[in-house]
C-alpha cells in the first residue's frame, strides 16, 4: 500500500518490466497476484508531489488492471475482487473517496472488474468519469436538471479492463459525450476513450466528445490556483453546455 500514488514511480522497473509482464514472458506458467493500493488525487493543498492522478501511466501498460472506486461500497466491492485476481492490479484510492462516508454491504461483497454502474440515467448526454470525478459528474447532473438538462452518468469503476459495451450502449442512445477525470487532460485516459467512441459512433454524434481533465501544470500548493488547474462539477458542467450547443 502507498501514501500516495507518486511513490509507485520509484518502483516503476518492478511494475513495469516485471509484475506486467511476468504471465506472457513465462507463457501463462505463472501468476502475480499482486494487488498495488495508492492513494491518488486532490486534497487540501497537498501540492504537486503529492496530488497527481497517475491512472494514464498504468492503463498504457498490457499486464495491469486499473481500478478506481467512487464510493465505499465500490472500494470494497474491487478490492475483495482484486486480491482474489491472478495478475497484478493498480488499486487506486482517491484521497476524498478514503474520507467519504457511505453504507457498505456487509459479507463477502464483490464488484467485478469491468463492470460499469450507470449511476444517473438520463437522455440528453452522457457523461463518463471515475473515481472522485464521478462524485462531480452527478453534482453537475443535478445542478443541469434545473435547467430541463437530463445527463446520464456513468462510473466507470474499472478502467482495465474497460466496460465498453455500457459506455457505447448509452451514448448510441444520447447522441452527445463527455469523458472527465482529474488527471491531465493531455494524453489522459479520456482520451483514449473519447477516440473509440468516435470511431465506434462516427456519423452518429450530434457533437465531438468533449474532454475535461486537468490543465497542463504541475498541481498547485495554493488553493485558488489548484482550484484553477483542477476540474471539478463546474468544467463538467460547461463541457455537458458546450456539446449541448
Amino acid at each position: 500500500s502507498m501514501s500516495f500514488v507518486e511513490f509507485t514511480l520509484g518502483a516503476m522497473d518492478e511494475i513495469v518490466n516485471q509484475a506486467s509482464k511476468f504471465r506472457y514472458m513465462f507463457g501463462g506458467q505463472v501468476s502475480v497476484p499482486l494487488v498495488l493500493r495508492a492513494s491518488d488525487g486532490v486534497l487540501r493543498s497537498s501540492a504537486s508531489q503529492h496530488s497527481s492522478s497517475l491512472e494514464g501511466l498504468f492503463t498504457h501498460l498490457p499486464g495491469l488492471k486499473v481500478v478506481a472506486p467512487s464510493n465505499p461500497a465500490d472500494a470494497k466491492g474491487l478490492l475483495r475482487t482484486a486480491i482474489d485476481d491472478p495478475d497484478p492490479v493498480i488499486y487506486l484510492e482517491h484521497k476524498k473517496i478514503t474520507a467519504q462516508r457511505g453504507p457498505v454491504p456487509t459479507g463477502d461483497y464483490r464488484v467485478p472488474l469491468g463492470s460499469a454502474a450507470v449511476v444517473r440515467p438520463g437522455v440528453d448526454v452522457t457523461v463518463v468519469a471515475y473515481s472522485a470525478m464521478a462524485l462531480n459528474a452527478l453534482a453537475a447532473a443535478e445542478r443541469l436538471a434545473s435547467d430541463g438538462i437530463d445527463v446520464e452518468v456513468i462510473d466507470l469503476r474499472s478502467l482495465v479492463p474497460l466496460d465498453f459495451d455500457t459506455v457505447v450502449q448509452s451514448v448510441a442512445r444520447t447522441r452527445r459525450a463527455v469523458v472527465a477525470h482529474e488527471a491531465w487532460r493531455f494524453g489522459g485516459f479520456g482520451a483514449e476513450l473519447a477516440a473509440q467512441l468516435h470511431s465506434e459512433l462516427f456519423g452518429e454524434l450530434e457533437a465531438p466528445v468533449a474532454r475535461v481533465g486537468a490543465a497542463s501544470a504541475p498541481i498547485p500548493f495554493s488553493p485558488p490556483l489548484e482550484a484553477a488547474v483542477v476540474p471539478g462539477a463546474d468544467a463538467v458542467e460547461a463541457a455537458v453546455r458546450t456539446v449541448l450547443g
